[in-house]
Parts: structure tokens; sequence; C-alpha cells
């Protein structure tokens, strides 16, 4: 998992001893930066970003928009040949898709990427050294030569859209703030027990109903809205428009509708989906719990093709992801038609009966030109065709053992990357999975847990998750809840997927607190600070915190009564200490870690 890193910051500084240069802070650090003492190029009007392709136009416009909050005019975007004067916009296919370079001379600025993947890139890391080269007056950058291109092809982001709704605004927002991580995948979670979250125009009932919880809704409220009809859900027009977006920004969205499990919300829609037999409901107050589609009825393949072929037609992704974990197959050894189905197939396992099921979704999709994407469940047995590509969330083991038989692999296991774990144990989230902050994501290390270089070849790349389950109850009190369970957790898996960790811990902290903490409040992430260090000597206990944050504390004996904290805390007073640590001023807040030492 570790990646050399041919040219530091370090060298950076030896090159050129210069004002500019020593700003310079890019993140993250490209594989190979040169500074030179050549002319520089100064960032003034006219400027034209000249692009070679036509294709190249959304990013640059993008780009361009950007570049007019630094230098406070807008450049104009024009396509064609490359000329002094002008950022240059260019593709060299001899260079792999997301590889660029960043050439800057006194006459003009060559960006060259091997696709408009990398051409984005290109632009995004010209954006940060502008950022970091302007002045009152004008815009100077020096020369230099960048050369950079990710380690891992696929660096994703998961975010669960089913259990809480989160709206079209709002997924634009994390859009942006992935893009400007070198995130290039957006999983979104479309459907669950609790939600239906995209418009099948053949079958509107699915999110006209299914979009919807509690109220007279037939799918039972849950998760923090109990006394109102809660949900929403995307009609295909604005997922084209979302889709787009996150195309802009080099960012491919992959739809998920979660099968044959986790149905319960289009089993409350159509109930003739599930197994044939009358459930028991007594103990669950008149509620059908069953969530599996019945792998023995036909007419369910008919709905199946129909949901499908809708969601193949409007994701242009490669990947359909459908599901495949935690089915309850309980539900299927109670089913008359699913044991005669078994009995006539001759199968002794119901795991069968799921790769059974898994491999008529494949055929759909493949009648559509798309491959199929699965939880690492559905490849226990080893039957599904090796196109398959497998998400692997249980445990390293489960991705361990998927590599093993040969899968391509998305490497995700949720003691590492489950963002809606704790951070640590006085804070909200889960904990099934483990506690863990980003030092944690940060030393996730292929080698280190265990995959040899023949499964390291399977692994297709590392992705992030956000479970939202707690997401609707924690909201209303705190609105910045899904910033501050993935910052800065997201920041050391997009570091670790496109450079690796070869710089160790200390080092990136540093980069961290230094680089990272001030852009996130310029973009107005609310994220997660580190907790203050209690140090305890001679029975006086000192609080301090390493980033230049401010600390706050509450004592227990004088509830909601907040100081600033300014001195030691001595032990010999009884009190549950409950300490904050706060940075940023005005309209780019803080978050406030929560920390608690009893005395």
């Amino acid at each position: 998992m570790k990646k050399t890193i041919l040219t530091t910051a370090a060298v950076l500084l030896a090159a050129v001893g210069g004002i500019a240069a020593k700003q310079i802070d890019i993140v993250p650090r490209p594989l190979f930066m040169e500074v030179s003492d050549s002319e520089e190029f100064r960032l003034s009007e006219p400027l034209a970003l000249r692009v070679a392709v036509s294709e190249l136009l959304p990013a640059a416009r993008i780009f361009a928009g950007q570049l007019e909050r630094i230098v406070s005019f807008e450049p104009d975007v024009v396509c064609g040949k490359a000329k002094k004067g002008a950022v240059n916009i260019v593709l060299d296919r001899k260079l792999a898709a997301e590889e660029y370079r960043v050439e800057v001379s006194g006459q003009r600025i060559d960006l060259t990427a091997g696709s408009p993947r990398g051409a984005f890139h290109a632009m995004q890391t010209l954006r940060q050294i502008a950022a970091c080269c302007a002045g009152e007056g004008e815009t100077v950058i020096p020369a230099l030569r960048i050369e950079d291109k990710p380690f891992f092809a696929y660096r994703g982001m998961m975010l669960d859209v089913a259990r809480t709704w989160v709206d079209a605004p709002h997924v634009k927002r994390y859009i942006d703030l992935l893009s400007y991580h070198n995130i290039n995948k957006l999983h979104l979670h479309l459907s669950d027990d609790e939600g239906w979250r995209i418009e099948i125009r053949s079958h509107p009932e699915l999110t006209e109903i299914g979009g919807f919880r509690g109220g007279d809704s037939p799918v039972r409220p849950i998760y923090g809205k109990w006394d109102e009809k809660y949900g929403g859900y995307y009609t295909q027009e604005q997922m084209r428009e979302l889709i787009a977006y996150a195309a802009a920004r080099n960012i491919e969205i992959i739809p998920e509708i979660d099968l044959p499990g986790h149905s319960r919300n289009i089993a409350s829609v159509h109930p003739e989906i599930r197994c044939n037999y009358r459930p028991d409901t007594v103990s669950t107050c008149g509620y059908d719990y069953r969530s599996a589609w019945c792998v023995a009825r036909e007419e369910n393949y008919a709905l199946l093709e129909d949901i499908l072929g809708e969601i193949c037609d409007l994701f242009p992704s490669e990947y359909v992801h459908v599901g495949g974990d935690e089915v309850d197959m309980s539900q299927w050894k109670r089913c008359p038609d699913c044991q005669a189905l078994m009995a006539r197939e001759g199968m002794d396992d119901p795991h069968r009966l799921e790769d059974r099921f898994m491999e008529r979704m494949s055929a759909i999709l493949r009648s559509h030109g798309k491959r199929t994407a699965v939880w690492n469940e559905a490849v226990r047995t080893g039957n599904l065709s090796r196109d398959t590509r497998v998400h692997g969330w249980e445990s390293t083991r489960a991705c361990l053992d998927a590599t093993a038989k040969g899968y391509p692999t998305i490497v995700m296991p949720g003691e590492y990357f489950y963002f809606d774990m704790r951070q640590s144990p006085e804070e909200a989230g889960h904990n099934w999975a483990g506690i863990f902050d980003a030092r944690k994501v940060y030393s996730f290390d292929l080698e280190g847990v265990g995959f040899s270089e023949e499964q390291r070849r399977h692994v297709a790349g590392l992705q992030g998750a956000f479970w939202s389950e707690l997401y609707s109850a924690h909201e209303p009190e705190r609105p910045d809840y899904l910033d501050y369970m993935l910052y800065p957790r997201v920041c050391a898996l997009a570091c670790l997927a496109w450079s690796g960790n070869g710089d160790g811990w200390v080092r990136y902290y540093e980069e961290l607190r230094t680089k990272h903490y001030p852009r996130m409040e310029a973009m107005g992430i609310r994220y997660r600070l580190f907790p203050p260090r209690l140090v305890c000597r001679d029975g006086v206990c000192t609080v301090t915190a390493d980033d230049g944050s401010e600390i706050f504390y509450v004592r227990d004996d004088r509830p909601g009564e907040e100081f600033r904290y300014t001195g030691p805390v001595r032990t010999d007073r009884p009190h549950l200490f409950r300490f904050f640590t706060r940075r940023g001023t005005g309209r780019s807040p803080y978050v406030a870690d929560r920390s608690y030492y009893r005395t």
C-alpha cells in the first residue's frame, strides 16, 4: 500500500528559495514536482483557457469560475490550438487516463493529460497553485513542472440516501467536496428497507409510495422520524442533472438497487414479490418484516427487468450494483416454492438460490451492456462470473477471500472505511465495526493486512462508506453531522488512494493540520478535530490541543455553562470535564470535538 513520493516539499524548497515556491501546497502531494528560477507566469487579464477538444469545455468552464474567485476576473474559455500567454489544456493519449503534467513558464502554462479525467486533475492542481500564489495585486506562478498520477484508478465513497433522504442540492455539495479530494466514484445506495429513491417511470408507485415512510405510507416509520411522513426521491431528470454535474467534476455515479434482501420497502408496495407463506406478525404489531424477493416466482424477474432496464438506460456507469448482502435466507427455507425449486435443481444450500438470483440479475444487466457489482456475501460460493466486481465490506478477511477467488475487488472493510462509525467512545455513531478516526484510515496497508502480490492485482480500488441510519436522528441538532463524520476521514482515504501512506502518520498529520484544516475552513466544511490531550503530573492535569485550536470545557456540576480553558485542572476536584476544541471564525465555522476526562 505504501508508495514512494519521488519529490517532496524539501526538494521543492531546495530547487528555488523564493517566497512563491514556499507558498505552494498541493494536496495530495504530487508524484513529482520541480520548481526553477526561470521566468514566472502572471495570471492577469486578458487570459484564455484554451482547450484542444470540445469534450474538455465543461471542466474548463468550472475551472474558469474557480480561478475567478482567486484572481478576481473570469478567464475566457475557448476551443483551439495552444498559444503563448494562455493556459493550454491538451490531451496526450500516451499518458494513462488520469495521468497529467503541469508545465509553467514565463510564456504559457501547459496542462497535458491522458484523458478529460486527467485534465480535470491538472486544472485542480493549477487551482491550488494559483490559490497559494495569489497576492493583493496579481497572481504570480513560478516556473515549475509537475508529473502526477493516482495509485488506484477507483477512489470511491458510498452515500446511503435510502435510509435518510439526501436531496439533490446536498448531493451536489457532496460531489463538489469529493472532487476536491480526487475521489472519482460516487456509489449511491438508492434502495433499502426504508426507502426507494429513484423514479422508475414504468412503475411510478415505487417512489410515489415507497419514497416516503410514516404517516399514511405502508412503509414503517423508522430512524428518528416517527411522527411524520418523511422522505423524497430523485426524478430521472434530477438524476441526469446530478450525473452530468458529477461527470464534469470527474466523478462517476454508480447506482445501487439492493437485492434480493433489504427489500422490505418495495415489498410494502408490491407484497406479491415475497415468498409464498403467511408470516407471523403478532410480535411486530402486524407489520410484515419479510425483506427478500422470492427466487422461485418468475413474475418477479419481469418486474426486475423493468426496474434494472431503466436504471441501465439512465446511468452511463459501466457497473450497476445489485446488492447481495445480509439476505435473510430463512424466508426461502420457509417458502414451499423456493424449496421446490431447490429440489428440482438438486440444491442443498440456500446460498445457491442467491447465486441463481444474481445470475439472473447479471443476465439482465449484460443484455443492457452493463457489468454486475455486488457486496462480498454474494460471492461466498465463488460461483458468480469473474467479471463481477465485489465490494468487500464485512472485514479485511472478506476482501482477502474475494481477491483470492480472482474477483476484481473494491476494498472497503468496515473497520477502516465505514465513516458512520464513532471516532471516539464518547462521540455519536455506530461501533459494531470499531471506533476509529482518520489515523486508522490512513494506516490501512494491503500488504500489512495479508494481501499477497497475486491478490493485490485483483484490488480495483478503495472506497469509504457512510450509512445514514443515525443521520436523520442527529441532523436537527447538528446540521454539520455529515461533514463531522466524513472529514478528515475522507482526507485520509483520498491521500491513501491517490498517493499511498509512505510518508507515515506524523508527517501526514502535520500536513492535515497545517494545510487541510485551513483549506476545509475556507470551503465551509465543518470537520472534526482531534481530541485535546490530557497530561497529568503530580496531581495536576494539563489539557492541550496541538492544532492551535482553542479549548473550552463544561463541568458536570455546572450543566449548561461553558468555560474557556485557561489553566491546569486539579485532580482533587471529582468532576467530569467535557472538553471542546474549536477552530475557525465567522461563516466558516469549526466543529467541536467532545473529549471526556474524569478528575
